[in-house]
């Protein structure tokens, strides 16, 4: 038999087409793995929770008696006397869905211990099963955030979902609030990125139900409300006048449908106004014990130096009663020589501020914009806000995560946004057993960033460059001004570690805390204009 009988024999179509036949023919095609999300997330997921287990026995803040209080309140009394109770200073203050949240959690944690939920025996209570139950009832709730995360990226590539996963349930700032001082953001920031997955998948309807949802465990979150108005109105409430009427009057049945499913029992005992006076507590004050990185820190700065400065020119200047080492703005905000701030004057400049991207949302609604428009608006009420957590700068560092990938300027401008947010957050944990822990979460973070968005942007560019395509040949380089600032956070932190110490001793304790307010001020700043830009130049 010669060699050429041995091999599989061709058939040849009118057209020259080959095809093989024989054993080769027979063999099954190859398999490629495909990747699926729902599993890959778990995993990112299972790896978070290992570390959060780690952080069980480490620091909490008066936070935590916060929600333990609460988890008694509407454990112990009847739902008519949920938003009066005084017996613990740490009244609550939260909407009601939260109250209902706690009063689910209170079922499990009266089961742990008893004392945890007495409303008077459980008072400043912290035995070693209500510490591992509250910081448990937290890490189980964060997996609402890994749903909203996998809801939003499931369709992308798996380098880039990989890389927001990272991004998200890694985040420095969440580990730092929810895992060490305590809190529930994550949760309630899952339930936002769930909103806005929805938005962002034409479902309109869903999106805003969630929304409204949203806002009746935490009110904070109603600073986008505008953008979600306008958007939907726009996008959802389109079609012609008897279409658009229906779909309004459809959407605003769901949003009212929720909100008396909260407060229509509380309207029902006659505690309404007791709730929101709980909810808008206005009298604390225009910044809070720790000033927050935002636009009040430049203005009550200023009226501090215009002060000092009448004053030294011979001006009768009457001083007011906060003071640089105070650290609280008083409950009327009073001002040396700057005219007073209102609440309704931050509501203003907040509403004037997000008006660039509610005309976007007018002109041109498109789904794949929500994220950035959502993310601004948050931004806007922390720069401009009302008595301002420092904590709140979550509520837009998460959600521009999710488009942190789309151009080497989203990357750049989150690699600075989260590594200032994350520093801002530092006076939380001001104990020293912790300081190693809060560092090493920001330098592996700053790491991991480095490393994802350097990877991401000069893969896309060489794939682009043999695809003969027009592509960025710009990669994800931090330029010297960027790396100046960033050594000026270094510079902050070591002063107030190691320099004001030897320089004050126990004087101008709250100093190093204002050095970090003003410093990351600028970096916040610089991201609220970045954001801006980005909103005005895309379409």
């Amino acid at each position: 038999m010669s060699p050429s009988s041995s091999s599989s024999p061709q058939i040849s179509t009118p057209n020259n087409h080959h095809f093989t036949v024989g054993p080769k023919a027979m063999k099954p095609p190859k398999k490629h793995h495909k990747h699926q999300p729902i599993t890959e997330i778990l995993w990112v997921s299972l790896i978070a929770t290992c570390i959060k287990f780690l952080l069980i026995p480490a620091y909490h803040s008066t936070d935590f008696e916060v929600h333990r209080n609460w988890l008694a309140i509407t454990n112990s009394l009847p739902l008519s006397r949920w938003y009066s109770d005084e017996t613990s200073p740490w009244t609550l203050d939260y909407p009601p869905f939260f109250a209902h949240f706690e009063h689910f959690l209170s079922f499990f944690a009266s089961l742990v211990d008893p004392i945890m939920v007495h409303l008077h025996h459980g008072l400043n209570y912290k035995s070693q099963p209500t510490v591992l139950f509250q910081r448990l009832s937290v890490i189980v709730s964060d997996f609402v955030l890994v749903f909203g995360i996998y809801r939003l990226t499931r369709n992308l590539g798996y380098k880039e979902r990989v890389l927001i996963w990272v991004l998200v349930i890694f985040s420095p700032g969440l580990m730092i609030v929810d895992h060490l001082h305590f809190q529930y953001n994550g949760f309630l920031l899952g339930i936002l990125l769930v909103s806005i997955s929805a938005l962002e998948e034409g479902k309109d309807l869903l999106g805003g139900f969630v929304f409204a949802v949203l806002l009746c465990f935490k009110h904070l979150f109603a600073v986008a409300a505008p953008v979600y108005f306008v958007y939907l109105l726009r996008h959802y409430c389109r079609g012609g006048l008897f279409r658009g009427f229906g779909r309004l009057v459809v959407m605003g049945s769901a949003v009212v449908a929720v909100f008396a499913a909260a407060f229509g029992p509380f309207l029902y005992h006659g505690q309404i106004q007791q709730v929101l006076h709980r909810m808008f507590p206005f009298g604390r004050g225009l910044c809070h014990a720790y000033w927050a990185p935002n636009f009040w820190v430049f203005y009550i700065i200023l009226d501090k130096v215009l002060a000092y400065l009448l004053v030294k020119m011979g001006f009768n200047v009457q001083a007011p009663t906060a003071s640089f080492t105070g650290g609280l703005v008083g409950d009327s905000s009073p001002f040396a020589v700057l005219p007073r701030v209102t609440p309704m004057i931050t509501f203003g400049i907040v509403l004037l501020a997000i008006a660039p991207c509610l005309i976007k949302a007018w002109r041109d609604p498109q789904p794949k914009m929500i994220t950035r428009w959502i993310a601004y608006a948050y931004t806007c009420g922390f720069m401009f806000g009302w008595h301002i957590h420092e904590k709140a700068s979550l509520h837009f560092v998460i959600p521009l995560a999710i488009i942190a990938l789309k151009s080497v300027e989203d990357a750049k401008h989150y690699f600075y946004l989260s590594i200032v947010s994350c520093y801002s957050i530092f006076p939380l944990l001001f104990e020293a057993q912790e300081y190693p822990i809060k560092v090493l979460l920001l330098l592996l973070h700053a790491s991991l960033m480095w490393i994802g968005f350097s990877s991401h942007f000069t893969s896309t560019n060489r794939a682009a460059e043999a695809e003969h395509t027009r592509y960025d040949k710009t990669r994800f380089i931090v330029g010297w001004c960027g790396k100046l600032y960033l050594l000026g956070l270094v510079a902050v932190e070591i002063y107030g570690q190691f320099v004001h110490p030897i320089l004050f001793a126990e004087r101008l304790p709250f100093l190093p805390l204002m050095l970090i307010s003003i410093y990351c001020a600028f970096g916040m700043m610089y991201s609220w204009i970045c954001q801006l830009k980005q909103i005005i130049k895309l379409h």
